[in-house]
């Protein structure tokens, strides 16, 4: 039964499919943007369907928090999880501000980020 659609944007190739194999196996569908850019444009096409945004900070074209702005402009209600391993507390905050669901630090836990799954799946208002 699937849950929904997960957006992994991150320019870890390898990370990122990994990360998409492992929601699927729970479930989800996932899709893999590897920039900012690409990331934004699938958004635009499929704002309607999707679940969830996993966002790593640190892009190669823009930085999460632009990325992040973009998202909250195209549609408020979608849950933005930001992924990073040199955030810093001031990336954080600045993240909350701007709308992230959640700030969450590399290596990722898995069973946790499945937890935060459940609970916006479960949650329709997130």
């Amino acid at each position: 039964m699937e849950h929904g659609n997960v957006l992994i944007v991150d320019d870890e190739k390898k990370f990122a499919d990994m990360l998409a194999k492992r929601t699927e196996l729970r479930g989800y569908h996932s899709e893999v943007c590897y920039d900012g850019r690409t990331a934004l444009q699938w958004i635009k096409k499929h704002v309607d369907s999707v679940t969830l945004i996993l966002l790593d900070l640190q892009l190669p074209d823009m930085y999460g928090t632009e990325v992040l702005t973009r998202i909250k402009e195209i549609n408020p209600a979608i849950p933005v999880i930001i992924l990073t391993g040199h955030g810093t507390e001031r990336d954080q905050q600045k993240c909350e501000r701007l709308g992230a669901y959640k700030f969450m630090h590399k290596p990722l836990d898995i069973d946790k980020l499945m937890t935060i799954l459940e609970h916006i799946r479960e949650t329709p208002e997130c």
